[in-house]
């Protein structure tokens, strides 16, 4: 943090976006208004340890407000890699409590503007124009839960790797292929990674599994190609000796999230983000298709580039591409980033295509799941299908929750995922 005061000047010789102005002036005013519920609620304790909380909430909206400025402005880069991942991450906590809490004091304010108007029009009746300590306590409290669930998140969460294991029937299924074993990783964002040590034991968890197959679907990195210096080594081992991983590209591969000086470094750095997976040793399968053998059967993989049924994300892919000239194989199985994908075009059109293996969501970091009762995250908003197995007819999906994370630095109730699915001919 020294860094940025020490540089904090610099500020005032920095363009600053208009577009990064009304936001941060929208959280000031969130933060102020959700001071009221903060002071409303603690009016009984002791006054010099609610001027210590006060000074706490102040400090801590304090540091958010100058990690904000330091990222907008530049002064923060990628190369102070810890502030500015829990930077972004303490600015997403405050931001979620304080908005959360904001209800309550508007339902506040409206009964006292109405008590105001009544005792305009009837002087006679007085009334007590001080905030409800109620509602300002149950403001608090909507905030309070979600702070320590998020912070909770960000602490423990963030390289808690959970192995997910299911078996996908496939009907007529080659004999060899009964047991075969497909590990799936997705969505590393290696430029959201603080440690190494966690990665690896990720990585060892991978390598357990003992896969017959191992692909991984996308987003490798965030934006730039440089973020995986110094995570060669580490991944590189994802499979061990003489294993292949087979991997494609999601729509962060792009460098879509980033502003480019020119065209030129834009695909300058893309080309770099493809050369990743070939020094990993990794097969990156750009609409294009492998056939596998296992024993006498043989097995159909295809890739394809990101394709997304929603307009903000890239549509790279071609599957009729990918497909073409495939010979006969005895099951097909494709590696697709974004799960929009399967409903848009895979099971409409390519009835052959038996299992489909994406990413993309991470369940959004944030839900509840109760195996076999009860699961919910706000990505089921936006995706139909939003993570684990999905069946319509003989096709299936699967989403994987993503191995990495993205913006805030942690999960609460969708763990990071590595996924093992055997393949069985078997009806249970």
């Amino acid at each position: 943090m020294f860094y940025i005061f020490r540089n904090i000047l610099e500020i005032s010789k920095m363009h600053i976006s208009g577009r990064f102005i009304i936001p941060f002036l929208l959280f000031v005013l969130i933060d102020i208004y959700a001071f009221q519920a903060f002071r409303g609620s603690l009016r009984s304790l002791n006054p010099d340890f609610r001027r210590f909380l006060y000074y706490g909430y102040w400090i801590l909206s304090a540091i958010a407000y100058l990690a904000a400025t330091a990222m907008i402005t530049g002064i923060l880069t990628e190369r102070q890699h810890f502030l500015m991942v829990y930077g972004r991450t303490l600015l997403m906590i405050l931001f979620t409590v304080k908005a959360l809490s904001i209800p309550f004091l508007l339902i506040d304010d409206i009964r006292r503007g109405t008590l105001a108007v009544i005792q305009y029009f009837s002087p006679a009746n007085s009334y007590d124009p001080s905030r409800s300590r109620f509602l300002s306590t149950l403001s608090l409290a909507m905030g309070a839960i979600p702070f320590a669930l998020l912070s909770y998140g960000a602490v423990r969460n963030p390289y808690r790797y959970k192995v997910r294991r299911h078996k996908v029937f496939i009907e007529d299924l080659h004999p060899d292929l009964e047991g075969f074993k497909i590990v799936q990783f997705s969505d590393v964002h290696s430029g959201s990674f603080v440690f190494k040590e966690p990665i690896a034991h990720g990585i060892d968890l991978i390598n357990k599994e003992n896969g017959d197959l191992i692909v991984f679907t996308g987003d490798i990195v965030n934006t730039l190609a440089e973020e995986m210096d110094g995570m060669y080594e580490i991944f590189s081992r994802v499979g061990g000796p003489g294993n292949t991983v087979y991997s494609i590209l999601g729509n962060h591969d792009y460098g879509n999230y980033h502003q480019w000086n020119s065209k030129a470094e834009e695909q300058k750095n893309f080309e770099e983000v493809k050369n990743i997976h070939h020094k990993l040793g990794w097969d990156l399968l750009l609409n294009e298709h492998r056939v596998l053998t296992h024993k006498a059967a043989r097995i159909g993989l295809v890739g394809v580039e990101n394709f997304s049924a929603l307009p903000q994300f890239p549509k790279h892919g071609d599957l009729k591409r990918a497909v073409d000239g495939m010979p006969g194989v005895d099951v097909r199985i494709l590696l697709s980033h974004d799960p929009s994908h399967w409903d848009f075009e895979v099971i409409k059109e390519h009835k052959d295509i038996d299992l489909t293996l994406s990413g993309h969501t991470h369940g959004f970091q944030f839900g509840v799941e109760i195996p076999g009762w009860f699961r919910w995250s706000p990505s089921r908003f936006v995706y139909k299908q939003w993570a684990g197995l999905y069946q319509k007819g003989r096709q299936y999906l699967y989403v994987n929750r993503g191995f990495g994370f993205l913006g805030y630095a942690g999960r609460v109730g969708i763990l990071p995922e590595i996924t093992t699915l055997v393949l069985t001919g078997k009806k249970e």
